[in-house]
């Protein structure tokens, strides 16, 4: 990459219901991100919908599954956002994870040597902890490194205005930080030695 080029930081998230808190969460994270002058790109819950279930029997790769993986390997960064349903990140998204293993072979497999930030949507602090573990695990098996703060929203208010924007200042912050924390480590690992 060369120094004139800003991160490509992919944002990859939500669930089957558009307008979805989580997708809004991802978004507003997004967005603070090219605040700062990053290139953004979001795969949210209508393409992740289009995935098939992953099978590791099937050798045939749909196109939404090549797009997945050439979106991830293509980024400098990254953001992932779930719902906490039942404790863990939701199936949709954790089916986009398991789609990744199509990176096996490729030159920086899975998220390697990438930062990762953890965004978490759930209808309370339990719920959102438990998720928030569970998905930065998944990242640490797929060599990604977690950011240090992970957001964990709790979406059992109304989170967001009609423009998308947090109304709560303390979630904005969190968004931000994250969003942040995966452009500042890109721009890092990016700048020639």
């Amino acid at each position: 990459m060369t120094s004139s080029k800003m991160p490509l930081i992919l944002g990859i998230g939500g669930t089957l219901r558009e307008g979805s808190s989580t997708e809004r969460a991802l978004t507003v994270a997004l967005r603070a991100v090219e605040a700062k002058g990053a290139r953004t790109r979001l795969l949210g819950g209508a393409f992740l919908a289009s995935l098939p279930i992953y099978n590791p029997a099937t050798r045939e790769v749909t196109e939404a599954q090549e797009e997945l993986a050439r979106a991830v390997s293509q980024a400098d960064g990254i953001i992932v956002a779930s719902p906490g349903y039942h404790g863990s990140i939701s199936g949709v998204i954790k089916n986009t994870l398991d789609t990744l293993e199509a990176l096996r072979g490729d030159p920086r497999p899975y998220f390697t040597d990438r930062a990762v930030g953890c965004v978490i949507t759930a209808d309370g602090s339990q719920a959102a902890g438990t998720t928030l573990i569970a998905l930065r695990s998944i990242i640490h098996a797929l060599r990604g490194w977690p950011t240090p703060y992970g957001a964990a929203l709790n979406a059992t208010s109304a989170s967001f205005d009609a423009e998308g924007n947090c109304v709560d200042p303390k979630d904005a912050w969190q968004l931000a930080l994250v969003g942040e924390q995966v452009l500042d480590f890109a721009v890092m690992k990016t700048r020639p030695a």
